[in-house]
């Protein structure tokens, strides 16, 4: 499974179906969420485990002992780990949590009050992906899981560059579209895995970093 697949397939559909149901969001917004969310959540992975192997054994401890992949199976299972997803995101953001919850809100149109409960539906679902990419994968260290997170995101930038027609982009088109250049040139699936990759690399170990790999997500915010 790719990760455009996690957010085509039958775990996003479903997951973004159960939230549209808890929140009265439609589902195409949940979903342009998702597309967003989930590379920014392995980009930020990426950064802490090549930065700090402490980080990076605590994720591959995490990944082992709770985020197996089975819950994309069973995705129903998101909304009775909503919990564990706000915890989830309050270490992996930080104290940036409320400034991309912030911008999140502002490009979806999800409302604050809501963004961050949906967040932590999905959050669930991206680390069972993760985990389920580093079984598959035979990664089992934390030593390995810079090269797993980077392979992910490099892998979904190439098949999104290729899948211009992929429907995707129609509801990223027309959710993102208010303020964001990534709506323009056809492809905004892949125009925010670029900027991702991009943002990744160029991102510091300061406060404020999530902040600016938005701000080249949402061109230039």
């Amino acid at each position: 499974m790719s990760l455009i697949d996690l957010i085509t397939g039958n775990a996003g559909n479903q997951v973004a179906e159960q939230a549209e149901n808890k929140f009265g969001i439609s589902k195409n917004q949940i979903i342009a969420l998702l597309a967003v969310a989930a590379p920014l959540i392995i980009s930020y992975l990426h950064k802490k485990t090549q930065n700090n192997p402490e980080e990076a054994d605590k994720l591959n401890t995490a990944l082992e002992k709770d985020h197996d992949g089975s819950i994309l199976n069973n995705p129903s299972q998101a909304a009775e780990r909503q919990d564990e997803g706000g915890s989830i995101l309050n270490h992996i953001f930080g104290g940036d949590k409320t400034q991309v919850e912030n911008q999140l809100s502002e490009k979806t149109g999800i409302s604050m009050d809501k963004i961050g409960p949906i967040l932590a539906m999905l959050a669930p679902i991206i680390m069972g992906f993760i985990g389920k990419e580093k079984q598959s994968s035979g990664v089992n260290s934390g030593g390995g899981l810079g090269d797993l997170l980077g392979g992910i995101l490099g892998n979904a930038n190439s098949q999104a560059q290729g899948q211009s027609t992929n429907p995707i982009n129609d509801i990223l088109g027309s959710i993102l579209g208010g303020g964001s250049s990534s709506a323009d040139s056809g492809n905004p699936l892949g125009n925010i895995l670029g900027s991702v990759l991009g943002g990744g690399n160029q991102q510091s170990s300061q406060s404020g970093g999530i902040g600016g790999l938005l701000g080249s997500i949402f061109g230039g915010k």
